[in-house]
């Protein structure tokens, strides 16, 4: 039985005004590793099934993974439950209607086919290219998403993804780097091995800086990390009409270098690409930051409802499970620049530091967009516009848009950095970024060496 046909089974469960079944599918699995052994091998396959039930203006929602008939009548009993003991909610727009979704990408035979061997394959080969004890993981998956309403809607879309994170690391010394797509031909778990090998063989014995605002390298791992910190409320509705952004009171308004350009592109094949949202809308892309100009933030139904003035959803709204979010840009992707290596952007930062990745990251202060957290896994010092000494893991806290004010270069080709967690259902998301050089990031103190 497709995901679809679930979605419609649960449907004709429901009892309420209007009604939405959601079905979540996946079949995936993960080969961890760790010491270069594999461990931990991880096989999923599941289907989640939600429904939202409205009755006299009021929302109920239940989940559950009982896909038999009385499974679902017991789910759409608890969804009705649930609206009756809800209060009312003002901004509530109803229900989704219907609209065709546009064709996108993101479906690989070969990757689709990957079994537990071949994942275990896959990982063997990075421990294999790895000089130095490997830590990591290599996952791939099936991700099913279907949606039918009794307002009319019936979407589905079948999705894969892959990715191999490499660590390599011993004492005093650690590297990192990983790939990710929705093809296998993209994803080489040992490419990143090597590249992991080689930034770890660098950071031995490293020294302090004091604390103080330096000029900066950030290759695309560590600015994908800050920049999807920052855009949680930066660059949602949500955030904007609650005055807690970033973005409130600076649409349209110049704000960072003029080098940087960032839209949300769900539909772009070099991401891991989505036709439609919770609720059923068309993606859109929407461009956020044009030539430094603050020009947009992404909207669902919900929050187009609350600003009224004709306000249209984006495409962007949210699982049930983050509404409270609001609508989220979960598919950035950064223009490029002119570098044609992070190398390139080293010599013209000439004196600064150098940054691999970024870790326990957290929101300061949303509305000055205020974020820290530590680098890791190969932080060195550049001097004469060369990567030179290497550098203990440094604490930060960085306002991202001072960090982005003054640019000196982006590198040309943006990467796909992954984005995804694997705690709850399977949805692969991912941030396209080149590496970047500013002109300002604030070190507030050191921490421990690199290794384990």
């Amino acid at each position: 039985m497709s995901a679809l046909e679930l979605a419609e089974r649960a449907l004709r469960c429901a009892e309420g005004d209007e009604a939405l079944a959601l079905v979540q599918s996946e079949r995936s699995g993960m080969a961890r590793f760790a010491g270069s052994e594999v461990h931990q091998p991880t096989l999923i396959e599941n289907e989640t099934v939600e429904l939202q039930v409205v009755r006299d203006g009021r929302l109920g929602i239940a989940v559950g993974n009982r896909t038999d008939e009385e499974g679902l009548r017991t789910l759409a009993a608890r969804a009705a439950e649930a609206a009756d003991s809800a209060p009312p909610d003002a901004d509530f727009p109803g229900l989704a209607p219907p609209a065709e979704p546009p064709a996108v990408e993101g479906f690989d035979e070969e990757t689709a086919a990957l079994d537990a061997d071949e994942q275990a394959r896959l990982a063997a080969a990075a421990i294999g290219a790895s000089e130095l004890d490997l830590y990591g993981f290599v996952t791939s998956g099936v991700t099913g998403i279907a949606l039918v309403s009794s307002a009319g809607v019936a979407a589905e879309q079948e999705l894969t993804d892959v990715a191999a994170l490499a660590l390599a690391a011993v004492d005093g010394a650690s590297g990192y780097a990983e790939r990710t797509g929705w093809r296998l031909a993209d994803v080489d778990p040992a490419a990143a091995a090597v590249e992991a090998n080689e930034k770890a063989k660098l950071t031995r014995g490293a020294g302090e800086i004091e604390p103080g605002s330096y000029a900066a390298v950030l290759e695309a791992p560590a600015f994908a990390e800050l920049l999807a910190y920052f855009s949680y409320d930066a660059f949602g509705a949500l955030g904007l009409l609650e005055e807690r952004s970033y973005a409130f009171e600076k649409l349209g308004t110049k704000v960072f270098d003029e080098r940087f350009s960032l839209a949300d592109d769900a539909l772009d094949p070099a991401g891991l690409p989505k036709a439609f949202d919770f609720e059923g809308t068309p993606k859109q892309r929407v461009e956020l930051v044009e030539d430094g100009v603050l020009t947009g933030v992404v909207w669902d139904r919900a929050s187009a409802k609350r600003a009224g003035g004709g306000q249209q959803t984006t495409g962007h709204a949210p699982p049930s499970s983050l509404r409270h979010w609001g609508p989220l840009a979960v598919s950035l992707s950064v223009a490029g620049g002119e570098a044609g290596s992070p190398a390139e952007l080293a010599e013209l930062v000439g004196d600064g530091i150098y940054v691999t990745r970024l870790h326990y990251l957290s929101i300061v202060d949303p509305r000055e967009g205020i974020v820290t957290g530590m680098t890791r896994d190969g932080t060195f010092r550049i001097r004469g516009g060369k990567i030179a000494d290497p550098l203990v893991n440094l604490r930060f806290t960085v306002s991202v848009p001072q960090l982005l004010a003054e640019l000196p270069g982006l590198t040309r080709e943006p990467v796909l950095i992954n984005q995804s967690s694997y705690y709850d259902e399977r949805y692969p998301t991912g941030l396209r970024s080149p590496a970047i050089a500013t002109a300002r990031f604030d070190v507030t103190g050191t921490g421990s060496g690199p290794g384990v």
